[in-house]
């Protein structure tokens, strides 16, 4: 029954394509509105379709590609099979890579195939993947240099959480984490994702009133269960990480 609603608005789009044929930028149009409101793999497996139907009838296909390589990602962050999660944030990279090579001078390529990256990471385990370092780092001090602000300070989250889970002999810093949440606090203060690592890098520092006071913010967050900024998924975790024996 959850399907329903989703189903009929996509048989509606493609009735609605078949009488009216659209350009790229009005499918990716439509496919952002719906990651707007994005609650569901349907609406995510919606957009994921509007973007490839687009990429079909760009003359430049950067913004359908990164854009792609961004849907791969949020798809994958909510699909539960390890296997089947590692293939698509490997898609998530080709994308990326393609919108890359497209547009090198802008920050949306490289920041989504640095996270790709950082999630197949993720699905192989720290000590497999340490080859993929490099090129999430690069990655990431790339879009600095672009623009540092992207995604709420999305290069500074990357990177503070690349440093806090790195182990100390391959690079891993928690001084060095703590700085560039720091940073991406500043451009994303209502970031319930960057919030929660800044207060997981304190704990490791032992500071525990910062922690503390990081994931009560948290948890005080206007409620939001969008996929796209993940707020009430995070107030969980908050939680969770404040009833455990950490605090203790």
């Amino acid at each position: 029954m959850k399907t329903k609603g989703p189903l009929m608005l996509l048989a509606a789009i493609c009735f609605v394509s078949f009488l009216f044929p659209q350009t790229a930028d009005e499918l990716i149009v439509q496919a952002d509105q719906l990651i707007q409101e994005m609650k569901d793999m349907d609406t995510a497996k919606e957009a994921e379709a509007l973007y490839l139907k687009a990429m079909g009838l760009a003359d430049n296909q950067y913004d359908v590609y990164w854009r792609l390589s961004r849907i791969m990602y949020y798809i994958g962050e909510h699909t539960e099979e390890k296997k089947e999660k590692k293939g698509i944030f490997d898609r998530g990279v080709y994308y990326a890579e393609k919108a890359v090579a497209l547009e090198p001078e802008k920050p949306d390529g490289h920041y989504w195939l640095g996270v790709n990256h950082g999630k197949v990471g993720e699905t192989r385990g720290v000590l497999k993947s340490l080859s993929l370092v490099k090129p999430i780092k690069n990655a990431m001090n790339k879009v600095i240099e672009l623009d540092r602000s992207y995604e709420e300070g999305g290069p500074d989250r990357v990177l503070g959480r690349v440093f806090y889970k790195l182990p100390g002999f391959a690079g891993g810093d928690k001084k060095k984490s703590l700085e560039h949440l720091l940073k991406s606090k500043e451009f994303g203060p209502n970031d319930a994702v960057t919030r929660v690592y800044l207060a997981e890098t304190y704990l490791a520092l032992k500071d525990k009133e910062k922690a503390r006071e990081e994931l009560e913010d948290v948890v005080n967050m206007e409620s939001d269960n969008r996929w796209l900024y993940a707020i009430d998924e995070n107030k969980e975790i908050a939680r969770e990480l404040l009833e455990s024996k950490k605090f203790k």
